[in-house]
């Protein structure tokens, strides 16, 4: 790998933005249009591969009646009285605004509208009125796509496909001169992994700008696709990066289940037109857990009602009615990729109950930022699922995260202006050290896999949706056991993305398990039991 401080593999770029879903495609943008140049990179060969990709239900707009002071109080109650109020502010100020200028007018992305050309407004658990805006049950595909049409082309965008962030460069920590250590602590870029070349290229940038999503894959059971396993959390931690919040795991209550299935969702969109959920002979059972909110209650309240009544009758799953109480009409035309996806495995929705379990969805927690996407280490910003506003608290709004991805992916984009604006001087590629190989065996895949498979065991039995004290101590004892094993196995193998992913998984899901551990109380999607 790269030796010499002017290798082909090095690359200068004025904005570094890893990862290329909703908030990452949105701060591109933002900045392209301005005329800075910026290069975007990602794991994935396609570019649209992201939990944006993913998101079935839709995006906060706006409602007849409707206030940000009453989106801001659905926000708030969803966040179990642990969300940052200046946060649920700016969000229901500037987002419908976001909305209309970035995604309606210079995106032109297609939502629903109802026979008389209005928006199609939609509602969802814990919002007090319909205000979702969506394009069938596939809005985050629509969004992506129409995100990144507007990207390909722009002449001030460089896209990288198939590269993999492997840490971020800190001159404290990368800098050729020991003496950087004494300096402000701040990110000059990142090493990243061709997968195609299998070399690391150092890229320096005067701002970097981190938008890699979740960490759903470091469980079990999850409705995150395969690259949500915790990059950016695991790169930040790994360079000192202050991370608040991290125990607050929001768990989707319906997530399709089936022996041979990878569990993908079922929008909590279909509980909004009407469905129930039922028990294997078709009896609703939310009434005992939630009198009022039924089964539009906030996540974390159906999500524990689900698991506690597979507890209490020893089944593997719930079901969905959709059939006795949502017309086939209108499944067909809301609700076309689920009705397609259950199909696949022989589960007709307009006729059968569908079967679904909770599964690890959304991380609310993250690298902690200010209201403008600034981190705690200086030129380094974060936006999205991987960052923490303090909007979620302790358990997320539906359809809030990619409203919040749009309105800070658009907020940092602005301040990057201004501290460019004064000068922020381009960081010297030659002070940082080169990327050291020091891997010299071929990756073996089965213990990558078999690797992989302990740390979503150890989080779904020990920090899943009921914790307790005993568990956590159990699963930090064994991650750390892992930890240690991994880092080890990752200095003498060759780098791939998976032996990234799985060094980057274990750490993610330390920092969830500490910090789940650290906090006794019940608040949200952390649920401590008694023991």
């Amino acid at each position: 790998m790269s030796d010499h401080p002017h290798s082909p593999d090095d690359l200068g770029t004025e904005v570094l933005i890893i990862g290329t879903g909703i908030a990452g495609a949105t701060v591109a943008l933002t900045l392209a249009d301005a005329g800075i140049p910026v290069t975007l990179v990602t794991r994935a060969l396609a570019p649209e591969e992201s939990n944006t990709l993913y998101a079935q239900g839709g995006i906060i707009y706006t409602g007849p009646d409707d206030s940000p002071a009453q989106l801001v109080e659905d926000v708030l109650r969803a966040g179990a009285g642990h969300s940052f109020p200046p946060a649920a502010q700016i969000l229901a100020e500037e987002g419908p605004s976001a909305v209309r200028r970035l995604l309606l007018e210079r995106a032109g992305i297609e939502f629903d509208h109802t026979p008389e050309g209005e928006l199609s407004l939609a509602l969802e658990g814990g919002h007090s009125l319909p205000r979702i805006i969506h394009a069938a049950d596939a809005t985050g595909q629509a969004i992506e796509i129409g995100l990144l049409n507007t990207l390909r082309d722009h002449p001030q965008v460089t896209l990288l496909t198939g590269h993999t962030a492997v840490d971020l460069l800190t001159p404290s920590h990368h800098a050729r001169n020991r003496l950087a250590v004494y300096d402000h602590r701040s990110c000059v870029g990142a090493y990243v992994f061709d997968q195609v070349t299998r070399r690391v290229r150092r890229i320096v940038a005067r701002v970097t700008v981190l938008a890699s999503g979740g960490l759903g894959q470091v469980f079990l059971r999850t409705t995150n696709p395969p690259g949500a396993r915790g990059d950016g959390v695991a790169m930040a931690q790994r360079a000192g990066v202050r991370i608040i919040n991290a125990e607050f795991v929001q768990f989707h209550p319906t997530a399709f289940y089936h022996r041979q299935a990878a569990r993908f969702l079922i929008s909590e969109a279909v509980r909004g037109a009407g469905a129930r959920l039922v028990d294997a002979r078709g009896r609703p059972f939310m009434d005992q857990y939630d009198p009022e909110w039924r089964d539009l209650a906030p996540r974390d309240v159906v999500a524990r009602s689900i698991h506690s009544e597979m507890l209490k009758h020893d089944v593997p799953c719930l079901y969905l009615d959709l059939r006795s109480y949502v017309a086939e009409e209108e499944i067909r035309r809301h609700f076309p990729t689920i009705l397609a996806r259950c199909l696949d495995y022989g589960v007709d929705i307009t006729r059968d109950l569908a079967p679904v379990v909770p599964a690890a969805h959304y991380f609310c927690g993250g690298v902690w930022v200010d209201a403008w996407g600034q981190t705690s280490l200086r030129r380094l910003y974060a936006v999205g699922e991987v960052a923490c506003t303090g909007l979620h608290g302790a358990n997320r709004l539906a359809s809030t995260s990619l409203l919040e991805g749009l309105v800070w992916g658009e907020r940092a984009a602005q301040h990057i202006q201004t501290q460019l604006a004064v000068g922020l001087p381009m960081p010297d590629g030659g002070g940082i050290a080169p990327w050291q190989d020091t891997g010299m065996e071929e990756a073996d895949p089965a213990l990558i896999s078999q690797d992989m498979s302990s740390i979503k065991h150890i989080m779904w039995n020990y920090v899943g949706l009921v914790r307790t004290g005993p568990r956590l101590e159990r699963a930090l004892r064994d991650l750390r056991e892992l930890d240690t094993e991994i880092e080890q196995f990752y200095r003498r193998t060759r780098l791939s993305d998976a032996l990234i992913g799985l060094r980057n998984a274990v750490k993610a899901a330390q920092v969830v398990a500490e910090a789940a551990w650290r906090n006794k109380r019940s608040m949200g999607c952390h649920y401590r039991a008694e023991g």
